[in-house]
């Protein structure tokens, strides 16, 4: 590829939007930014898993409403299978209910359709840099979902907590979309810290990317 090197490889995408529309101006993007490659476009989640079967691209632009079968079952088959590609959904579904479906398959960043077109291809920069780009308002009502546990009377103390006040504050920064980069920026650590950190945090709630991490913390209270 012409504006390949070996000090900037190119970040290799796959587009699965069946809207040719936001195919087209997604494919566009990637193509706009010589320090991406556009592997595919494909309109189907079943000629997905077919180029997934043959070549695995390093970040995976995803629409979760295919005709075929459900975004989230490509998310799925990425996490088991190809858990080094970051899948980036890009969708009109902004409810409760798709949101954290995909965060709790795998995705790695969750973006709204009207969010800009520039926007796009650095986000994908963003998710390979070890960032997590959502959307303010999902990452707003991902926020509204992480509220202290509720208080236990005198004769019950509450547990333990499984992660240290120091994970937890990690993982909120997380759930903000912000890299590790920035994370360490905030905490005054750096970021090989951070990523010691969310690999324990990882281990804790046994889980395998940052949406799975912010899910499970959230449902078991610790958020």
């Amino acid at each position: 590829m012409p504006n390949e090197s070996p000090l900037h490889p190119q970040v290799r995408v796959l587009v699965v939007e069946d809207e040719p529309e936001f195919m087209h101006r997604f494919s566009q993007a990637i193509l706009d930014d010589r320090h991406l490659a556009l592997t595919a476009a494909v309109s189907t989640g079943t000629a997905a898993l077919a180029m997934l079967s043959a070549d695995t691209p390093d970040v995976i632009l995803l629409d979760l409403g295919l005709p075929d079968m459900r975004g989230t079952e490509v998310i799925k088959h990425v996490a088991r299978h190809q858990p080094e590609c970051d899948v980036l959904v890009v969708t009109m579904f902004g409810d409760d209910q798709h949101v954290f479906e995909a965060l709790e398959a795998g995705a790695t960043g969750y973006l709204l359709k009207d969010s800009g077109l520039e926007r796009i291809a650095a986000s994908i920069h963003d998710v390979r840099a070890g960032g997590s780009p959502i959307s303010p308002s999902i990452a707003r009502r991902v926020l509204a979902r992480m509220r202290p546990p509720t208080a236990k009377s005198p004769e019950q103390p509450p547990p333990d907590p499984v992660l240290t006040s120091r994970e937890i504050e990690l993982l909120k920064l997380t759930a903000k979309g912000l890299s590790f980069e920035k994370i360490g920026e905030l905490l005054e650590i750096s970021p090989h810290t951070v990523v010691a950190h969310v690999k324990k945090i990882y281990r804790k709630l046994a889980v395998h990317s940052r949406g799975e991490a912010v899910y499970e913390a959230t449902q078991m209270g610790l958020l």
